[in-house]
């Protein structure tokens, strides 16, 4: 039995990625769209996908990867179910945004930029969040925590660990 092929170079073994190259035309000029989308869907760029889009786009893996690792938008692993930020900006870190992080990290044994085992929780830092007035602040997949202290910070990760 013949393998379904299409133009992507997924050889039709992913609907996604298929129904990526379906949707734009093949020019590196939709690059960082397709990434983008493709960073919604997997929650993280596979080296599948990068395969995918170098032969789709006829553009080198390095040029992808390039772009992957200089956007922080994009990530090359999962994240968690629960990926917490906490901004270690200026303000936030002159209000205690640090010892935020040193807890997090206590509490959940990983450093940022990892994922624990069970695939649950991610730590990244980041500089800005714009919400300087609520320094320091976490924020919970997107959402805000502001004022916050290693109090609040215990407090969120006992709910979501139910």
């Amino acid at each position: 039995m013949e393998e379904n092929k299409c133009e992507c170079g997924c050889n039709g073994k992913d609907e996604f990625l298929n129904s990526l190259c379906e949707k734009y035309l093949p020019i590196k000029d939709n690059l960082i769209q397709i990434l983008n989308e493709v960073q919604e869907h997997y929650g993280y760029i596979p080296m599948n996908a990068q395969k995918v889009l170098s032969e789709f786009l006829n553009v080198p893996m390095a040029e992808i990867y390039g772009v992957v690792t200089f956007y922080s938008r994009f990530t090359l692993k999962p994240k968690g179910k629960y990926n917490i930020a906490v901004c270690l900006g200026t303000a936030c870190y002159v209000k205690g945004s640090q010892k935020i992080m040193d807890r997090l990290k206590e509490r959940l044994k990983i450093e940022p930029g990892e994922t624990t085992a069970d695939g649950k929780f991610s730590i990244e830092e980041t500089r800005c969040v714009g919400a300087c007035g609520l320094a320091p602040v976490f924020t919970v997949n997107g959402e805000v925590y502001g004022k916050a202290t290693v109090q609040l910070l215990d407090k969120v990760l006992d709910e979501l660990s139910k």
